[in-house]
């Protein structure tokens, strides 16, 4: 790193009082400074890009910090808020607030730039399938709401239009675009009085109505949608909530892989039965990593075609992360396993170490790739709180113990930013 660079990485730290920000590795003298005071809040979440940061600071201040200079560039006060996120690149802020009647307009979209409210909408209970309630494709280039039997889709630069094209698909009760560039949706329709359950792609364009591929399941509780980079690849994990087969008491779940080109549409030929605990795209959406099967579970990466490229031998793990360069990976067995860890070179093909993180509770790669960062988190435990980090051969570089950590909705305690880290792996 140059004489007289700024950090290329920042970390942020969440006790129950509030945040504070530490330079990120590496540390001179081995320990983070200080780069911004503890500030008081309820919660803290960055925007995609890794450019803002969103702030709850009470009941109804909500604040938006700019990740470069950590000044507060705009406040939102926002009376019975309940839940509130930004679009991926950080030009709008979602909030829900808690609604008194029925004709309320709890849903708003307000520009972070200027301040002002775009878009208003009605919504009676916010779930995973309906929170945020206009998702916006990685570039926004793209912005939609599930609706009923409909996708609605808007102008992400001038939401005063309204609704300019609807996409109908009866029953349906989940939707994911595509990350970028967003020209594909998926949909998700459950069972219905004897008629299997599906998930369809459809184009993102005005005139679109017919699926350019579609897949259709039976005893299917609920689906996770996994788009790649590059929009030509979706992972379908099917799940139900019973297992047909007697052979695990979380039911069954069924890995299943839809291209955008038509070229593929099938079950992703898994080795072991048992559950899939985990599967991650890597950066490229080239290849993605799937952790399967009753313990001892086993770990393959595949290519876009399904065909397995490497093996990543099999032990007590749940988890698979992809750094951001594509280069390492880390395989770990957390939640309820004892926290051991795999990392692996892919390029190489090659194990580089092992190790463990015993009751961990989020864990991440560092944006510049180097670093792997797990943290034991409240209130999924309330002691041995703390935070390790780990070079990518799995040597232990970093841990701090704190009397109470918290995590966050989705992204948990721990993030570490990255602006123009000349370090690429």
């Amino acid at each position: 790193m140059a004489t007289g660079q700024s950090p290329s990485l920042e970390i942020l730290v969440r006790e129950p009082d509030g945040f504070f920000i530490w330079n990120g590795p590496p540390f001179a003298d081995g320990q983070p400074s200080v780069k911004l005071d503890k500030v008081q809040c309820s919660s803290a979440k960055f925007s995609e890009d890794g450019l803002k940061l969103m702030v709850m600071k009470s009941d109804s201040q909500i604040s938006i910090y700019d990740c470069k200079t950590w000044r507060e560039i705009r406040s939102f006060q926002v009376p019975n808020v309940l839940a509130a996120t930004m679009s991926p690149c950080g030009t709008y802020l979602q909030t829900f607030q808690k609604s008194t009647s029925p004709q309320d307009k709890n849903v708003v979209l307000w520009r972070i730039d200027h301040g002002d409210s775009v878009h208003h909408l009605s919504q009676k209970n916010m779930t995973k399938a309906t929170w945020p309630s206009i998702k916006f494709s990685l570039d926004e280039a793209i912005a939609c709401r599930l609706a009923t039997n409909e996708v609605q889709f808007f102008d992400p630069e001038d939401f005063s239009k309204g609704i300019v094209h609807r996409l109908r698909v009866p029953g349906v009760a989940a939707v994911e675009l595509s990350k970028t560039p967003g020209a594909y949706v998926a949909a998700f329709v459950p069972e219905s009085k004897g008629m299997p359950a599906s998930v369809q792609i459809f184009a993102t364009g005005k005139d679109v109505q017919s699926p350019v591929a579609r897949r259709s399941f039976f005893r299917c509780s609920t689906v996770q949608l996994n788009w790649n980079s590059g929009s030509t690849g979706l992972l379908v994990l099917v799940q139900s909530d019973v297992d047909k087969t007697n052979q695990s008491y979380y039911g069954e779940s069924k890995l299943n892989y839809l291209t955008t080109d038509g070229t593929h549409e099938g079950l992703v030929p898994l080795r072991k039965e048992g559950p899939v605990h985990d599967v991650q795209w890597s950066c490229s959406g080239k290849e993605f990593a799937v952790v399967y099967g009753f313990m001892p579970a086993m770990a393959t990466v595949f290519d876009k075609k399904c065909n397995p490229l490497l093996e990543l031998g099999s032990g007590p793990y749940n988890t698979i992360r992809w750094n951001p360069k594509g280069k390492f990976l880390c395989l770990a067995g957390f939640g309820n396993l004892p926290g051991d860890m795999a990392f692996w070179d892919y390029v190489e093909k090659k194990q580089l170490g092992t190790t463990k993180a015993e009751c961990s509770v989020t864990s991440e790669w560092s944006p510049d790739g180097r670093y792997f960062m797990t943290a034991t988190t409240a209130p999924r435990l309330q002691v041995d709180n703390g935070i390790k980090i780990f070079h990518h051969n799995g040597s232990l570089y970093f841990k701090e113990m704190f009397d109470k950590l918290y995590q966050n909705h989705q992204i948990g305690l721990v993030k570490l930013q990255n602006w123009a880290s000349p370090w690429n792996p």
